[in-house]
């Protein structure tokens, strides 16, 4: 056997000495072919050298020799897809080093045993995982990881290609978030000198990126894997990567050139004989080909890939073909090969435990029995086909939109939630042919109990669980939170760390965790009643169905009441919620006093007109001084077209029903209160405007208060920050137009309020503040107030930890990109310098304070770092005063500077629906005089609410009055551009 310690050197193109010619020249030769995409050169090769090895005298070192050309053989036949000379290979091979396991060696000879022993224990996986043995695969890897300690492996390589075979068993699953996670976290593990390893896992972070949504990353992973075969000189890599652009195009809906690249890639394909990689294409070209309207060539392609498939033993992809002829069976009547071929393909599903495809079946089931009941007159047995229908349909959709939890950022699981659409859409149309109120107010609760903010970066589902043990995760993906340097160490081999040290992340561990987005768990479970105590959760049966069939955590163990009405039983107070799918889905409750439900549904094509006519009225937020001025001559701008505007929106928003219950109910018992909690679609919408008769506006008949999700409430009052008291004793904490550092006054991030002393309305506010009682900053004059310079988080915490009865914030806020998905990338620009620790980057010489920061603290920073309810604990009563500020809701998680507030503590959150004029852009854009100071009127109104025992109520009044003035003069100053972006925002 070889064990010379100085035949391990390796060189570009050069033969490595191991067994002596001929053979070292023929590996050398064989993996040549191998990169040039000769297959069968190489198995040529290897079956010449492999003839000769046996001829040779029987020995460990012979049979080490036959394990090496055997395992490089098995190596071949796996990418060219001979699964079944594959197996022979890795069976003989394996057999070969467990008959010398025992043998003497050398300590290089034991090492290039293990290194032998890892490749067959990994090859075998990878063939058990293409022949739809995941467990078995599974365990393969398993027991290569217990064999990984004993190997030296200064490059990488076999640590990462076990890595990567875990990656690949989790895309097989459908587990897209725990694969990305893992890939990425090992590619950032993985050393450059593991060339063969990282553009594979590139590879597999494009397809997860091309199955979820994200087609440019994935572009951009395909063309950073492409260069590295390139360098590495690897032709028939770089022909696949054909197929995968295929994939991506055609589930981008550019089917045109995916047929191309299909085509392109399956005459490679079927030139090297890689029958497998050409079945998969003829499978994307009969669904291509269906798109197209040519059922007799789909039927052909299906009927070659799955003849293929079965040959090779690759049962999962087998099915899939399955499925896809399922499909094509409905589409042409028969109805009888539609059910075999699903329950086939939903068999193996199973069996493999692949349980993402066996909820994509049943989602078909259920929309062939939502078409049939379409087309034929079911009569009375119609309720029983859609009760049908929904008992495959809900469980599916359910568990398909909580596989978003496994993702590790916003915007991937935004994009996730793309895809799911039509789950959820079919089974909003379906609970409507039921006309089922009672299952409609179930699913409206649900979707807005919203996502759980997770503070512990643990995966969220059983398969990222299931795929390693904690062990393996720890030695082969490492986390990058884990990665700590020890400052003040005494004892680094204590095993418990170092007694005296603090642990805090260096270098590219300390980018990775900055750079990390918000982990988030499934939503508490909804208890349909507002009374403590055991009863019905929203969606109970359809929540117990999807976890049994789909093996998914659907609901965060918590219940949390779908309202709480303790305090609000001193006027009458309607609950509404809003839901996207498709069209538009509207819940309501009475309570305090009233008694009531209701439901209501909007056209998804009337709303979005509605909204869109909504959109083209509002400053936009990346539109800078032209966006502003188009908004100073919109449609809120001019109170004819405002009023139109009113009308439209309360048309396709608002039923007539709701109105003429809310006049009952403020004839016999007074003002209601109308709590909504908007849908990301109608977040904008400012509803206190709404012409819901005539000219009679929602705000004229009741006072109105945003409500967020249900799982910003805090559960744990020992790891969140409790709700403030607020009291009459504490300060007023005053945050007025900071500087931010690197930015003048007249730059983009200048000043919001002008020169300090020069707004008499502010001045007088603060002079308020100062004779009632405590204000920090400490202050000696009004003007000293403004404009400050050493208002940064830091201080801030400091102020809030000791306690605050209130927040005025007035400054600027920067909302992120609705189409990113991630809200908590908003920020706060306070006076933080660029050195200041954060969350996001740097602006010139300035860190702004983003809501991640403000949600996840230090905890990504430092491995004894503190979440951000403790850093940054939030008064009862929040004013953010800013551009856009309560945009969170706009997001389909809502973790954004408003409802990061409310996480911390805070009850009500007064923010801006959309991007601020100030009082200057008053002055400039409509010729008001300076005198008139529109935005410092506001602050004061808001100010003056959050003094009064009922700031809802008192901002509501001001509200009015501007109402009342906008439509007795049309002035500019009055219109509802500034006031009714306000809007408090409760949980």
């Amino acid at each position: 056997m070889p064990d010379q310690e100085d035949d391990a050197a390796e060189g570009g193109g050069a033969v490595t000495p191991l067994y002596g010619e001929p053979f070292d020249s023929g590996l050398a030769r064989a993996e040549e072919h191998h990169l040039n995409a000769e297959v069968a050169a190489a198995i040529a090769v290897y079956d010449q050298l492999l003839t000769l090895a046996e001829s040779l005298e029987d020995s460990p070192d012979v049979r080490f020799l036959r394990a090496h050309l055997l395992a490089n053989a098995a190596s071949v036949r796996l990418g060219a897809t001979d699964l079944a000379a594959a197996q022979d290979a890795i069976d003989r091979s394996h057999a070969l080093l467990d008959g010398i396991a025992s043998a003497p060696m050398g300590p290089r000879g034991r090492q290039l045993w293990l290194e032998l022993v890892l490749r067959t224990l990994i090859a075998r996986a990878d063939l058990l995982r293409r022949t739809g043995y995941p467990d078995e695969a599974l365990a393969c890897l398993d027991e290569a990881a217990l064999r990984l300690p004993e190997f030296d492996d200064p490059d990488g390589l076999r640590t990462s290609e076990l890595g990567l075979n875990r990656v690949h068993l989790l895309m097989d699953r459908g587990a897209w978030g725990a694969a990305e996670e893992q890939a990425s976290a090992l590619l950032s593990a993985t050393p450059e000198t593991a060339v063969e390893t990282v553009p594979r896992l590139l590879v597999a972070l494009g397809l997860i990126c091309s199955s979820t949504g994200r087609f440019d990353a994935a572009e951009d992973h395909f063309a950073r894997a492409e260069e590295h075969f390139r360098l590495l000189g690897d032709t028939g890599e770089q022909q696949t990567l054909l197929a995968h652009r295929a994939y991506a195009a055609m589930r981008r809906g550019e089917l045109d050139l995916a047929e191309r690249l299909f085509a392109e890639a399956s005459a490679f394909f079927e030139r090297q004989g890689r029958f497998g990689d050409l079945a998969v294409c003829e499978q994307a070209r009969a669904f291509l080909a269906g798109e197209r309207g040519d059922g007799t060539g789909a039927e052909g392609l299906l009927t070659a890939s799955l003849e293929r498939f079965e040959r090779l033993g690759a049962s999962i992809a087998a099915a899939d073909s399955m499925l896809l002829g399922a499909q094509h069976a409905y589409a042409r009547g028969d109805i009888d090969e539609m059910k075999r071929l699903a329950q086939e393909a939903r068999d193996v599903y199973q069996e493999r435990a692949v349980y993402e495809r066996c909820a994509q079946v049943d989602l078909m089931l259920a929309r062939t029995l939502e078409d049939n009941v379409n087309r034929t007159d079911h009569g009375e047995r119609e309720r029983e086909s859609v009760d049908n229908a929904l008992s495959l349909a809900l469980p599916a959709a359910l568990a398909l939109e909580a596989a978003r939890y496994d993702f590790a950022t916003a915007h991937a699981r935004s994009e996730w939630l793309r895809l799911a659409e039509d789950a959820v859409q079919l089974v909003f149309r379906l609970v409507m042919r039921r006309q089922d109120q009672g299952l409609l107010f179930e699913l409206a609760e649900h979707r807005c109990a919203g996502a759980s903010l997770a503070l512990n970066p643990s995966p969220a589902s059983a398969p990222a669980a299931a795929s390693a043990s904690v062990e393996d995760l720890a030695s082969v993906f490492p986390s990058a939170a884990m990665k700590t340097y020890w400052h003040d160490a005494h004892d680094e081999d204590d095993e418990d760390g170092p007694a005296n040290g603090t642990m805090a992340l260096g270098g590219v561990a300390a980018e990775a965790a900055a750079s990390a987005g918000l982990r988030v768990s499934p939503p508490p479970k909804v208890r349909m009643s507002a009374q403590p105590g055991p009863g019905r959760v929203a969606l109970q049966e359809y929540i117990a169905a999807a976890e049994f069939r789909y093996r998914r955590r659907i609901v965060h163990e918590e219940e949390v009441p779908f309202w709480i009405t303790d305090d609000m039983t001193s006027r009458p107070v309607v609950q509404i919620r809003l839901a996207d799918a498709g069209d538009l889905f509207m819940t309501w409750t009475w309570a305090g006093g009233a008694r009531g439900f209701g439901t209501g549904h909007g056209p998804g094509h009337e709303v979005d007109r509605a909204v869109g006519a909504l959109a083209g009225a509002l400053p936009g937020a990346g539109d800078g001084t032209e966006g502003m001025r188009r908004a100073f001559t919109g449609a809120l701008a001019e109170h004819g077209s405002e009023r139109r505007l009113a009308r439209t929106l309360a048309e396709a928003l608002w039923p007539e029903g709701l109105t003429a219950q809310i006049r009952q109910v403020s004839e016999r018992a007074g003002r209601p209160l109308v709590r909504i909690q908007p849908s990301p679609r109608v977040a904008q919408v400012p509803w206190e405007l709404l012409a819901v008769d005539d000219d009679v506006r929602l705000i004229d008949l009741a006072d109105v208060v945003t409500t967020a999700p249900a799982s910003l409430r805090p559960r744990d009052p020992s790891t969140a920050a409790t709700r403030s008291t607020g009291a009459d004793t504490d300060p007023v904490v005053l945050v007025l137009d900071p500087r931010v550092p690197g930015f003048r006054a007249d730059s983009p991030l200048g000043s919001v309020l002008g020169p300090p002393g020069s707004d008499p309305e502010l001045l007088s506010l603060v002079r308020r503040h100062l004779d009632a009682g405590a204000v920090v900053p400490s202050v000696a004059t009004p003007a000293e107030a403004f404009r400050r310079t050493d208002l940064d988080r830091d201080w801030l915490s400091g102020v809030l930890r000791a306690g605050a009865r209130r927040l005025l914030y007035v400054g600027h806020v920067s909302g992120a990109p609705v189409e990113g998905g991630q809200s908590e990338d908003g920020t706060l620009h306070l006076s933080c310098a660029a050195d200041t620790a954060g969350l996001t980057e740097p602006l010139r010489t300035h860190r702004p304070l983003s809501a991640k920061d403000l949600l996840l603290g230090t905890l990504p920073l430092r491995a004894d770092g503190e979440p951000g309810a403790r850093i940054w604990p939030a008064p009862a009563r929040v004013a953010l005063i800013g551009c856009e500020s309560g945009g969170d809701l706009r997001f389909a998680e809502s973790f954004g500077p408003a409802t990061a507030m409310l996480h911390n503590g805070a009850e009500l959150v007064t923010a801006t629906r959309w991007v601020l004029p100030t009082s200057f852009a008053f002055h400039g854009l409509a010729q008001l005089p300076e005198s008139v100071r529109p935005l410092s009127e506001a602050i004061v109104a808001v100010d003056a609410a959050h003094e009064h025992e009922d700031p809802v109520h008192r901002l509501g009044r001001w509200q009015r009055e501007q109402l009342d003035r906008w439509r007795a003069d049309g002035r500019i100053e009055h219109s509802p551009l500034l006031w009714a972006a306000l809007t408090c925002i409760v949980v």
